[in-house]
């Protein structure tokens, strides 16, 4: 069970220890992934290296991916993932298509239903104009940052299912990386060891058990705002054109 957290117990890099377990009072301070602990990796093997881009999963994945970043003075932007749902089965995800113009399939769940190319392309168009949206909110007339052959991380504020993040890495493998690395201040044990063998490395710094959820982890999960993140991208734009 999380416990309310006093100002007094909050340790480096905004978290507290509530019993054995760590709590995050924030996403913009949850960057614990950062530190040189078992399950985190050290900054100096990511950071001011030219080949290292930083994505973040929006919303909620940009107040962290901001502070990891800026700990490896490297370029931030988001990576818009939209799940393609079955029609009258929405929560069932037949693919994905993400930033960058990629669509990628569950060819066993389409082979299984029987879905028509038709009904395929009706989805991912409506789900592009969406994504296009948000693409244009977040960055505005900004390009994305080039991925082919550069190291990702790729960022959330943490991992329940996993399945939004898997549809983000085979939808980031189309545009070759030459590493992808997944980073989360929380995770369940499951997504995050099972992702471990979908990406070059993985990064969950805390897999509590039981797990009950994401927001269990956070102090404060209010949503993160589409002006938050555009505001944050914003910043981290400014600073990497300062320095």
């Amino acid at each position: 069970m999380v416990q309310a957290i006093s100002p007094d117990t909050i340790g480096a890099y905004g978290t507290a220890v509530v019993g054995a377990i760590r709590v995050f009072c924030e996403r913009g301070l949850a960057d614990a992934i950062r530190e040189s602990t078992p399950g985190g990796f050290r900054a100096e093997h990511y950071a001011d290296r030219p080949d290292v881009v930083v994505l973040a999963l929006p919303r909620g994945g940009v107040p962290v991916a901001f502070e990891v970043a800026r700990a490896l003075n490297a370029p931030l932007d988001v990576f818009v993932v939209r799940k393609l749902g079955v029609p009258g089965q929405e929560e069932l995800a037949m693919g994905a298509i993400a930033t960058g113009g990629v669509r990628v399939l569950n060819n066993d769940i389409v082979r299984y239903l029987g879905l028509s190319e038709e009904m395929i392309d009706r989805v991912a168009a409506r789900e592009k104009k969406e994504l296009e949206r948000r693409e244009h909110i977040y960055r505005g007339d900004n390009t994305p940052p080039l991925v082919q052959g550069h190291t990702v991380i790729l960022v959330d504020d943490g991992l329940a299912t996993g399945s939004t993040m898997r549809a983000a890495v085979a939808a980031l493998r189309r545009q070759q990386p030459s590493r992808i690395v997944v980073a989360v201040p929380v995770a369940s044990p499951e997504a995050c060891e099972e992702l471990g063998s979908e990406v070059d490395e993985t990064i969950c710094a805390a897999t509590p058990r039981p797990f009950q959820g994401v927001g269990r982890w956070y102090q404060d999960f209010s949503q993160t705002s589409d002006e938050e993140v555009h505001e944050l991208l914003a910043q981290a734009r400014a600073s990497a054109t300062s320095s």
